[in-house]
């Protein structure tokens, strides 16, 4: 896999109700990420040949590259969904305040 030029990546995924606090949790209290930023959005797809309708959180999770492998593990640990949306993108530049305080507070940093 590629790696960002800076170390950093946003990851993204979806839940609902209780979950979304137990994949903050889980993320936060091991320094995996530093942020984690939820947003309500409404999910149309087909699951098992139904088109489905639902409400969700999408959770946005600040991260270093280096801790990629247990920040999944620790989402799909906790995570209800058979198939959980984990989703990693790679950040090319950022604020270099902000990058060095997520460095400073994750794991890896």
């Amino acid at each position: 896999m590629s790696q960002s030029p800076n170390g950093f990546c946003m990851v993204l995924t979806t839940a609902q109700g209780a979950c979304t606090q137990r994949i903050i949790e889980a993320v936060l209290s091991r320094a995996l990420a530093a942020c984690v930023q939820v947003m309500p959005i409404r999910s149309h797809y087909v699951w098992q040949g139904v088109l489905r309708d639902e409400a969700e959180d999408l959770l946005l999770i600040k991260a270093r590259v280096d801790d990629w492998i247990a920040l999944e593990e620790a989402i799909r640990a906790v995570h209800t969904y058979d198939i959980p949306e984990v989703l990693r993108f790679d950040i090319d530049a950022g604020a270099q305040d902000y990058l060095d305080w997520i460095t400073r507070v994750t794991r890896k940093g």
